[in-house]
């Protein structure tokens, strides 16, 4: 009877833990959160976040992501990097910046 409620009791422990380890943003490899620009989240290696959270602090929210996001010049004709809060939009349409390493960082739709 006390193997089970042991058991039981391990389990439960392995279940909230589980739970703590959620997802967040700029997670794993990314490094964690540099900064915000506009409600997007800028980690730590360059790129910006895929998440769908929306960016609080002290440089997030509000209207700012919409002036992010407006249409800019062609690649090329400017500074696409992310850390610069700048947002380029490709030949098809896609909206990206460019990461620390030079890869593009696409915004989600």
């Amino acid at each position: 009877m006390w193997r089970a409620a042991l058991l039981f009791a391990l389990g439960a422990c392995a279940l909230a833990f589980n739970a703590v380890a959620a997802n967040y943003p700029c997670s794993g490899s990314k490094g964690g959160v540099s900064h915000c620009s506009g409600e997007l989240f800028v980690c730590n290696d360059g790129s910006i976040s895929g998440s769908k959270k929306v960016c609080t602090g002290p440089q997030g929210g509000g209207g700012a992501v919409r002036n992010l996001l407006a249409p800019q010049p062609p690649a090329g004709t400017g500074d696409c990097s992310c850390r610069s809060g700048r947002i380029c939009t490709g030949p098809r349409g896609g909206q990206y910046c460019l990461s620390d390493s030079g890869a593009k960082s696409y915004v989600r739709r």
